[in-house]
């Protein structure tokens, strides 16, 4: 832990961090990307606290949601969290909504800590820690020495439901800082970057990013230039339904611009093996009855869906493994001009980092945007099926113009990743938004019932 004189204890019995992160254990259950909804903070622990500068604490911390650890277990092999936090005597009334809490006790007893990411002051001086590289304790401040980021950018925090928090700095530059800490490198920061170097125009490049050496080694944030006028393609979709508009066209782009980014990925991230049918088979199950003991709803259609799981036995092993995006859909893709921009390489934030850096097959990803077609169609009244089968036919028309081979001729393949991809949508929907859950539910019942 670095210490400052900042946090210098006022008497020698005061314990640093204990009414600091008891608002902390309040707090953090509260925010959009804490993971442990569904289970009660039992224990905080400050695993590295560093002074940023004046004001400013970088924090990782590691919340516990009780338990007996295993035997050899580290302290961090929970949920790892970064916060930065500012500490003021009086914050100014805008930050209101950001406030944590008052501290009681303590080094930082009488002040009032709240989310520093939410502080013009404290954004700028973040990007200028990025603007010259450095150390700082533990952190490290890297970038591209040959772009440059200038000065006097206006910082403003991204409203955006995500499990990540992002600032976008004079509409060039836009910072995702990560808010669930994994050890590792982070796909978000070795992918892009991989793709720049293959000369790859779909992916925005990292210009700087943040990275810690303690507790372990991670990243912590990445910097890339902001597409300011460019529209995701989920707002597009919704768009164009609700002027009753075709969305083929597009659709077909964005089957191209997969399939580029498939290929470049292919190249950077050499992999050179078949499908597994088996092992994926495996996972998928897996998944689904952990999913069904969690979510009730589920129950009824498990030997459909697993029936789905199960042909894969006698399916081809389709293209080969590969590194993928992992997490893609409608609003992982932007679109400026006339081209389509694939982002957010994280992958699927809840599952292990080690996983999401392995090699999957590239229908993981197609399944994943077809399921987005579907969600989209679905947010209009009446339901209009014909609209998203219209543009899962084109994307994957585009997809194989450019790809060589067509995802429609691997029906039974695209129909298991289409069923676990599913699967995790009524997961995460019976988590973090119930009144969503009809929709992936109209989708399990189709593939359970049907198998379409």
């Amino acid at each position: 832990m670095t210490k400052t004189a900042f946090l210098r204890p006022r008497s020698a019995t005061a314990a640093p961090m204990e009414s600091f992160t008891g608002l902390l254990r309040e707090w953090l259950p509260e925010q959009r990307w804490f993971a442990g909804k569904d289970r009660p903070v039992t224990d905080l622990h400050v695993l590295s606290l560093t002074e940023l500068f004046p004001g400013c604490l970088h924090l990782l911390v590691h919340a516990g949601h009780g338990g007996v650890p295993s035997p050899g277990n580290t302290p961090w092999a929970g949920d790892c969290y970064q916060l930065l936090l500012g500490v003021r005597e009086h914050p100014a009334p805008h930050l209101g909504r950001a406030v944590i809490g008052r501290v009681q006790d303590g080094p930082l007893a009488g002040r009032t800590v709240y989310d520093a990411l939410h502080d013009p002051r404290s954004a700028q001086l973040l990007l200028e820690r990025l603007r010259h590289p450095g150390v700082v304790g533990p952190l490290r401040f890297e970038g591209d020495a040959a772009r440059r980021v200038p000065t006097g950018l206006v910082p403003r925090l991204l409203d955006a439901e995500q499990s990540n928090s992002s600032l976008v700095y004079g509409d060039e530059f836009i910072l995702k800082v990560f808010r669930r800490i994994q050890p590792g490198v982070n796909p978000d920061l070795e992918v892009p970057g991989a793709l720049a170097r293959q000369g790859c125009h779909r992916v925005p490049a990292p210009v700087a990013w943040l990275r810690t050496t303690h507790p372990f080694r991670a990243t912590l944030g990445v910097l890339q230039p902001f597409l300011r006028d460019a529209s995701d393609g989920w707002t597009l979709a919704l768009e164009a339904l609700a002027a009753g508009d075709d969305f083929t066209a597009q659709s077909y782009a964005l089957g191209r611009a997969t399939a580029d980014v498939h290929l470049a990925l292919g190249t950077a991230f050499p992999v050179g093996g078949p499908g597994e049918n088996g092992p994926a088979a495996e996972g998928m199950t897996e998944r689904l009855t952990a999913a069904a003991h969690s979510v009730p709803v589920l129950q009824p259609f498990v030997p459909g869906l697993k029936a789905a799981f199960s042909a894969l036995a006698t399916c081809d092993p389709g293209p080969p493994v590969q590194r993928i995006h992992g997490d893609l859909h409608l609003g992982q893709v932007l679109r400026a001009g006339h081209d389509w921009f694939v982002i957010d390489f994280e992958g699927e934030p809840s599952r292990p980092l080690s996983e999401r850096r392995s090699a999957h097959s590239p229908l993981r990803d197609i399944a994943g945007m077809l399921r987005s077609f579907d969600y989209a169609a679905r947010q209009r009244r009446p339901w209009r099926p014909e609209w998203a089968r219209d543009c899962r036919e084109a994307y994957c028309a585009g997809y194989a113009a450019r790809a060589g081979w067509d995802p429609r001729e691997k029906h039974g393949l695209l129909r298991a990743y289409e069923t676990d991809r599913a699967v995790y949508e009524v997961l995460y929907e019976a988590r973090h938004r119930p009144d969503w859950l009809p929709v992936p539910m109209a989708a399990i019942e189709r593939l359970a019932v049907r198998g379409d």
